[in-house]
């Protein structure tokens, strides 16, 4: 028999992720830390049975405990029913499956993102990396937020072969999506017009796909599909779906984020624009930091079980908070200084175990040009208001991110440019 050990004195309310303490994540997660108990109860979602885990080592083994399932049919009725009627596109992926239709799903995707492709892509990187520099003002202030969803986007719409004009309105899409399910019924309805526009645009993109296949990646997959014989039509789907959100906003976050950091250490800039070698071990510096995704996607119960000594109830939902593991000091020797040259950075920014991000190899290359580019492109880049001004973005999603990051820079160099030219 095991003993509970103490939670919090006070179940935490849904709005530590909505709205914590003083706009600042960190400082809430550090006293979840400090009370010794790794597991604390929250009701989140709103009216479910939820447990936040808050350290490095319990989060690093729930990563990979099976019984914590990813489908949505292992959560109580009333999330599934929700789920299913709001954005039934989103429950048809890797995403939310388990083993084995997890192996199977994942294996449609996997070998189209391995680091050596990600490699050959990086001359196209780079040029829309540019593209989007040059449309800078020559000197002056920009909102960098911009850019770094742009990038991001740009890239994998490329990739998937998505034509340029329709790209807004699957940003608009994948954005709705990305915050699913809603607390509010009018955020839900709103939530499923988004649902049925991109199934329906999705749809006409396979069907045109498959009378003229090339070499993208929609075409990579629907021949994987077709040969194999393995893929359904409304997996491919949802795979697309889980590609264009997980894609661009993921990336645009580390941008945004690790922009934000350096600005805010003056010291870690110069050694980065000095550097720019160092700018691998900035990237998973910037991804423990600030992680882009700051919480696990939906993760349940699916029997009674034991974790960190705390009983989570079957179908309780239960939250990773990579952004606070990955600030945990038990993991990590001075974790909240940032320090671009730290070695032996093992932070779960990406996850871990069977769900470890499948898209991260491209993520760190664009990761790596955007901050080597802005910093050769733009010399004296620096925030143009007040760093208390700064707003971090809390909503219904995972994702760690910026409102807005105004900067301003001395005079924008040509792409060709030498370095102090």
């Amino acid at each position: 028999m095991t003993t509970e050990l103490p939670r919090t004195a006070e179940q935490l309310p849904p709005e530590f992720f909505t709205a914590p303490e003083g706009n600042d994540l960190h400082t809430g997660n550090a006293k979840l830390r400090a009370t010794g108990c790794p597991v604390h109860a929250i009701n989140y979602p709103v009216g479910g049975e939820g447990y936040v885990v808050a350290d490095y080592a319990t989060a690093l083994k729930a990563f990979s405990d099976p019984r914590l399932s990813k489908k949505v049919d292992n959560a109580p009725a009333w999330f599934r029913d929700l789920v299913k009627d709001s954005s039934p596109v989103l429950v048809r992926n890797m995403l939310t499956a388990d083993p084995p239709e997890h192996t199977r799903l994942r294996k449609l995707v996997s070998r189209a993102f391995v680091p050596r492709r990600m490699e050959v892509l990086r001359p196209r990187i780079q040029e829309i990396t540019d593209e989007l520099i040059d449309a800078f003002p020559e000197h002056g202030e920009v909102n960098l937020t911009e850019f770094a969803f742009s990038l991001p986007m740009r890239v994998i719409c490329e990739f998937l072969g998505v034509p340029v004009e329709d790209r807004p309105q699957l940003h608009t899409w994948g954005n709705w999506l990305s915050g699913a399910p809603y607390p509010d019924a009018e955020s839900n309805e709103k939530l499923k017009d988004a649902s049925e526009n991109i199934e329906r645009y999705l749809t006409d993109l396979l069907a045109d796909r498959r009378a003229d296949l090339g070499e993208d990646l929609v075409s990579i997959l629907v021949r994987a599909a077709d040969e194999e014989g393995r893929f359904t039509n409304d997996e491919l789907i949802s795979t697309l779906v889980l590609l264009i959100i997980a894609g661009h906003k993921t990336t645009a976050n580390l941008i945004g984020n690790g922009v934000h950091a350096l600005l805010t250490h003056p010291d870690q800039l110069e050694l980065l624009r000095s550097r720019p070698e160092l700018a691998e071990s900035a990237i998973e510096e910037f991804l423990r930091f600030e992680s882009p995704v700051y919480r696990g996607t939906l993760r349940v119960a699916a029997e009674d079980m034991e974790l960190g000594g705390c009983p989570i109830p079957k179908e309780s939902f239960v939250h990773l908070l990579m952004g606070s593991a990955n600030r945990d000091p038990e993991a990590f020797e001075n974790p909240d200084e940032l320090d671009i040259t730290r070695t032996a950075n093992r932070h779960l920014a990406f996850g871990q175990g069977p769900h470890f991000c499948v898209g991260a190899p491209l993520s760190r290359v664009e990761g790596q040009i955007a901050f080597t580019t802005l910093l050769r492109r733009l010399p004296g880049l620096r925030l143009a208001v007040p760093e208390e001004e700064i707003e971090w973005l809390f909503d219904n999603s995972t994702s760690r991110g910026l409102v807005k990051l105004p900067v301003t820079y001395d005079v924008r160099r040509a792409a060709d440019a030498p370095e102090g030219n």
